[in-house]
């Protein structure tokens, strides 16, 4: 079942023409998207708030509940 699937969906992509470009397009639309959203909405909050590069103990203690009156 899974073969017929995995041979519907592969010979209907390689009889295509103008959507072999249309995908290609759509891909590094996304692509473009996620690392401009990435980079200038998603700050590296865990490197600006771990000092002194204790990531791991800044994350447990967040965790645990001992939350710092850093705000």
């Amino acid at each position: 079942m899974l073969r017929k699937i995995f041979d519907f969906y592969y010979s209907g992509f390689t009889s295509m023409d103008i959507g072999k470009k249309l995908w290609l397009v759509i891909i590094i639309k996304l692509v473009i998207i996620f690392l401009v959203v990435k980079l200038f909405f998603m700050p590296d909050v865990l490197s600006q708030k771990a000092a002194g590069g204790s990531k791991a103990d800044y994350i447990s203690s967040r965790m645990t509940g001992q939350i710092e009156k850093d705000r």
